[in-house]
């Protein structure tokens, strides 16, 4: 394990014997667990580029979040899933509860999120060998995946670039006909968070994945990345949100695309 401080540490601890009740955990603890359980519990962690998404961040990702059915690629323990299952919401509503499929290549991390996320349907696989398991069509794909020139395992279709995060874009356009990511930065095509004003900026590799995939990057409704800069364990990472409109790859999804963005 990374080195941690004294209070991490027995936060960490005490979120691992939490993990061992023998009785279905209640809400105050699950949330306990999300918050203290320590990534660089797993040795790998930085070598997969495993860094959980701050928890204010994935609330603020969840906005942009609509439907049904959602999938969460490169799930880690659950951060992400948890701030989408908008329970209240859909309850208000009249609405049953959101679908939710977390994807990760991390066994510790899936044991973890199977305790906190029980009523997701957890996956312990690569993300980018979803396309042949026949999961059927998500309203939404979400992920805060690892970011840069990781070690993978193929490419994702239009792409075999160095940029992970796009491979994971691709692979989930095979999957949802829309999609929320945290990015880094110099991969949007965009620069707002931390930024006095909004700016148009790409280069030639954004490019490059957005011609051979036809995907577009789009901002999101206006969320400043950098208000969650602290949340963060181990990295800071300047980040941003982007979305994509995956119906125009899929043109039969169209209809039903365009009416879950209505009612979301």
């Amino acid at each position: 394990m990374a080195k941690l401080t004294k209070t991490q540490a027995r936060m960490h601890q005490r979120a691992c014997q939490i993990l061992e009740i023998d009785r279905d955990l209640t809400e105050d603890e699950k949330a306990f667990v999300l918050e203290h359980w320590q990534e660089s519990a797993s040795t790998t962690h930085t070598l997969s580029g495993a860094f959980f998404t701050p928890l204010g961040l994935a609330r603020d990702l969840a906005i942009e979040v609509s439907g049904d059915r959602i999938i969460d690629l490169g799930a880690g323990i659950g951060r992400l899933a948890w701030s989408c299952r908008d329970l209240w919401g859909r309850r208000w509503n009249g609405e049953p509860a959101r679908e939710l499929v977390c994807v990760e290549a991390n066994p510790a991390y899936v044991a973890v999120g199977r305790r906190v996320l029980p009523e997701a349907t957890w996956i312990c696989a690569d993300l980018l060998a979803l396309a042949g398991m026949g999961l059927g069509r998500f309203d939404t794909a979400i992920g805060n995946p690892p970011f840069g020139p990781i070690a993978r395992s193929g490419n994702a279709p239009g792409y075999t670039g160095r940029r992970f995060e796009y491979h994971a874009i691709a692979a989930a356009s095979q999957l949802a006909t829309w999609g929320v990511f945290i990015i880094p930065q110099t991969s949007a095509p965009f620069r707002y968070s931390g930024r006095p004003v909004f700016t148009v900026e790409r280069d030639p590799e954004l490019d490059r994945f957005e011609h051979g995939t036809g995907i577009s990057l789009a901002p999101n409704c206006g969320i400043d990345t950098t208000a969650h800069a602290d949340g963060w364990r181990g990295v800071s990472p300047r980040v941003e949100i982007v979305t994509c409109d995956f119906t125009d790859l899929h043109p039969e999804q169209a209809g039903g695309r365009r009416g879950a963005r209505q009612a979301g």
